[in-house]
């Protein structure tokens, strides 16, 4: 456990967690130094239905997807739960961290604030990333592979937070 490919992979569910928990006060921090307050967020228990966290400011609702991968990594594309287009204005962020898990950049899938996700039904259909007992990698027929170019790229927390929830004051 000296290198930190090894803590990255063996700890991987923490390292999302913390990322995920930072991400939510870091953009609840930035929206109270706009001013804005109307904001909740309610954590999915598991993403069954396609996200991980819905964000609500007034009349949007964003139901979204997590991706995350360190500064350095090769990870070049996501697989996506079809479950989220049955959202109605679902979208992924996809954050890119430094070591020290500080953020790096963000990408973004997704519509304007009331659009739902873009059609991904013609993408690749995704495999598992094990193998089952004859060490086949099986489809998971409700995702699919959609590549990092389909993604807008983001600088900041405020860009993030604008794709969003539409124009925040002073933002």
């Amino acid at each position: 456990m000296d290198n930190d490919s090894s803590i990255n992979s063996i700890q991987s569910t923490l390292r999302e967690r913390i990322i995920e928990h930072v991400f939510i006060g870091d953009a609840l921090r930035r929206l109270w130094q706009h001013r804005v307050f109307d904001v909740e967020v309610l954590r999915s228990e598991f993403d069954a239905g396609g996200y991980d966290l819905v964000m609500a400011r007034g009349k949007i609702v964003r139901h979204i997807q997590f991706k995350t991968t360190k500064y350095d990594g090769k990870t070049r594309e996501a697989n996506i739960n079809l479950n989220l287009l049955a959202k109605p204005s679902g979208c992924v962020i996809w954050m890119i961290v430094n070591d020290d898990l500080s953020f790096h950049s963000f990408y973004y899938f997704g519509g304007r604030p009331g659009e739902p996700l873009p059609d991904i039904t013609g993408f690749k259909i995704a495999s598992h990333t094990k193998g089952n007992a004859q060490g086949t990698k099986t489809e998971r027929p409700n995702h699919r592979v959609v590549p990092r170019r389909y993604y807008e790229k983001l600088n900041s927390l405020d860009e993030v937070l604008e794709r969003l929830f539409g124009d925040i004051p002073n933002c």
